[in-house]
């Protein structure tokens, strides 16, 4: 439905973000390291904030790729706000661990490591949310790990 394009457009590219040049990705990853940033100290937002993010992901993402004509348009970064969110997820936050997640998700996301190889060519929201969201499973659990073994501790 075209009246509804707008909304579309604006959820999936995260508020335009989607539309900065060269590496919309990465300008969306660090826009959603601000918003945790501020929502470190308030565990039950959190929680809802990427609850929200990750249903709106899958809700408009298969839209927006028929609004943009092209699978996984470079603009619909909405995945990649929840891929951050979700690396982060039950996770003591501070600059140190949010700096790596950053790396990890970045890198797992570019790297498409199995099943994210095969979910990002999937049509349709699990196409777009698959890989991204599998990139943030293996840095949360990687952070998890570390920051749970003693002798890896990094805060």
């Amino acid at each position: 439905m075209p009246r509804f394009n707008f909304l579309i457009k604006t959820i999936s590219s995260f508020f335009y973000v989607g539309y900065l040049p060269a590496i919309p990705g990465t300008f969306a990853s660090l826009a959603a390291a601000a918003i945790i940033w501020l929502l470190r100290d308030y565990p039950v937002a959190y929680i809802l904030v990427t609850a929200i993010i990750i249903v709106a992901g899958f809700t408009v993402s298969a839209k927006a790729e028929k609004v943009f004509g092209k699978k996984d348009a470079e603009c619909i970064v909405i995945d990649e706000i929840a891929g951050m969110f979700l690396s982060l997820l039950f996770l003591p936050i501070n600059i140190v661990t949010l700096f790596c997640a950053f790396v990890l998700f970045r890198g797992f996301d570019a790297a498409k490591i199995y099943p994210a190889d095969i979910l990002h060519k999937l049509d349709g929201a699990s196409g777009v949310m698959g890989d991204d969201i599998v990139a943030a499973i293996y840095t949360n659990l990687i952070l998890q790990f570390v920051l749970r073994w003693p002798s890896c501790r990094i805060s």
